[in-house]
C-alpha cells in the first residue's frame, strides 16, 4: 500500500534525520534466460535498487557545552551526523524497511539510512 502526496513540487519535501529518499529502479522484464516475468515479481524480491532523490541531515548529536570556558558563545543549534549516500546514487536497500509513497503519479520509497545494503556511486551515470 502507497501513499499518495498531494503536491506541486519534489524539492519542497525535507527529509528527516537518518531517512533517504529513493525512486526505485524500473523492474526487469525478462530474467537473463530470456523468460518473461509475470508482473508483480520483482516488488517481492527483499532487496530492491534505486536512484537517491533526497537524502536527511544525518543523526543528531548533542552540542557539547563547556561549562568552565564562559567566554563562548553557546547555540543550541543540533548538529549532525552526515549520512553516506549523496543525490543520484544507486541504492541497494532492504525492502522490509521501506515505505512507499506516491507523488505526480511515480512511486518512491521511504527508507532508513540503516536499510542501505550498498551504494554505487558513478559520476558520470547520467551524462
Amino acid at each position: 500500500m502507497s501513499e499518495i502526496i498531494d503536491s506541486t513540487d519534489l524539492s519542497k519535501f525535507i527529509m528527516v534525520g537518518d531517512r533517504v529518499l529513493v525512486k526505485p529502479k524500473s523492474p526487469q522484464e525478462k530474467t537473463h534466460s530470456g523468460l518473461y516475468l509475470p508482473p508483480g515479481v520483482q516488488e517481492k524480491e527483499k532487496i530492491q535498487y534505486g536512484y537517491v532523490v533526497k537524502v536527511g541531515p544525518g543523526y543528531p548529536i548533542p552540542a557539547i557545552q563547556e561549562e568552565n570556558e564562559p567566554w563562548k558563545n553557546r547555540t543550541d543549534e543540533v548538529k549532525y551526523v552526515p549520512l553516506q549516500p549523496k543525490e543520484g546514487d544507486v541504492a541497494v536497500y532492504l525492502l522490509n524497511n521501506s515505505f512507499e509513497i506516491e507523488f505526480n503519479k511515480v512511486k518512491y520509497v521511504i527508507i532508513l539510512h540503516s536499510a542501505i545494503l550498498m551504494l554505487i556511486r558513478d559520476p558520470g551515470l547520467f551524462e
